[in-house]
């Protein structure tokens, strides 16, 4: 017997989301690079250190376009609720037991942790985005003071640390939990999976197909 599965995301999603992620590995390595002579070796990634220098702030704004079109897609789904405190109550049961774990019953198609990243990753992109202008030194930089232009790069460089501790996190968790890479790559999750880890989505995804073979009369 075929198992259930459910669609969580569509093809567009799944486009839109790998493309993000392209561009924020090329950015990073291309902002590290230029950031400490350690990691110089990572321009190698982009074409050499002038192409480093060049792409990096493009990368960067093409990084921000392509993530407010993936906010605007899932940012409903994002906004905080009082189940996602409840399961951060159980954070500590979930990481300690893992699958075996009892999560509350009332979670949607998101959790509070994942919540807590998306509003991460777009608090730490709109901070890069201000602060990389002001001391964008090919369109922006001659008309600011060189005093904010400092203060701009250690904003900057702070969001850009938190933006990859939040992404480490992101791809750790999508790992962990078994089931949750493949809704990436191939758009779909077991009904097993969906009904454990977000049982209230579930309910939802399950009234739904029911409501669709309701006959007409």
């Amino acid at each position: 017997m075929k198992k259930l599965q459910l669609q969580r995301y569509n093809a567009g999603q799944r486009s839109n989301h790998w493309a993000v992620v392209t561009c924020f590995v090329l950015a990073a390595a291309s902002g590290f690079a230029l950031f400490h002579p350690a990691l110089f070796w990572l321009t190698a990634l982009v074409g050499g250190p002038q192409w480093a220098r060049i792409l990096h702030p493009y990368l960067g704004i093409a990084m921000f376009v392509l993530f407010l079109g993936m906010f605007f897609m899932f940012v409903s789904a994002n906004r905080w609720r009082k189940e996602d405190s409840e399961w951060l109550a159980s954070a500590g049961d979930v990481v300690s037991k893992g699958n075996q774990a009892q999560l509350p019953q009332n979670v949607g198609k998101y959790n509070g942790g994942q919540k807590i990243v998306f509003w991460l990753f777009t608090s730490c992109l709109v901070v890069l985005l201000a602060t990389g202008l002001l001391f964008w030194q090919a369109w922006f930089a001659s008309s600011v003071p060189i005093g904010l232009q400092r203060v701009a790069v250690l904003l900057h460089a702070v969001a850009a640390f938190v933006l990859v501790l939040g992404f480490i996190v992101h791809v750790y968790a999508a790992l962990w939990v078994k089931g949750t890479l493949h809704a990436m790559v191939r758009g779909t999750v077991s009904g097993g999976w969906a009904k454990h880890h977000h049982p209230q989505w579930y309910r939802e995804q399950m009234q739904g197909q029911a409501a669709t073979k309701v006959p007409r009369k």
